[in-house]
């Protein structure tokens, strides 16, 4: 399902995605949130959160899930969004709050970087 990273999608085909719904709680999710499918997808699901929960059977950045629908951020949060609240998706900080205190982790910010660089 990877449109790559030229392709820009629509304005008409980014509201009806999203149901026409902006991105108000853009706090609840930042870019290196680590999302985890919780189910399989089910039948007549909306194939952006089928996709997703097919994608994020280990661990997925945010960054990382936009990246592959070829989506905004801000659209693929809203769709993440629909997921967390109906508990088909779990989303959890990558770092630990001793791991933050202390820095960032290498590894964390690498994966943030080639996830970033394939947009």
């Amino acid at each position: 399902m990877n449109h790559g990273p030229l392709q820009r999608e629509s304005p008409d085909r980014l509201y009806t995605v999203t149901g026409g719904r902006g991105d108000a709680d853009a706090d609840a999710l930042d870019s290196v949130t680590l999302i985890v499918s919780e189910c399989e997808p089910v039948p007549g699901m909306q194939s952006e959160h089928a996709a997703i929960l097919r994608m994020c059977v280990f661990p997925t950045a945010v960054v990382e899930v936009s990246a592959e629908l070829g989506l905004p951020v801000s659209v693929v949060r809203i769709l993440l969004l629909d997921l967390l609240d109906t508990g088909r998706v779990a989303a959890r900080h990558p770092a630990s709050s001793a791991q933050r205190a202390e820095g960032h982790d290498p590894e964390t910010l690498k994966q943030v970087l080639l996830a970033l660089q394939r947009l």
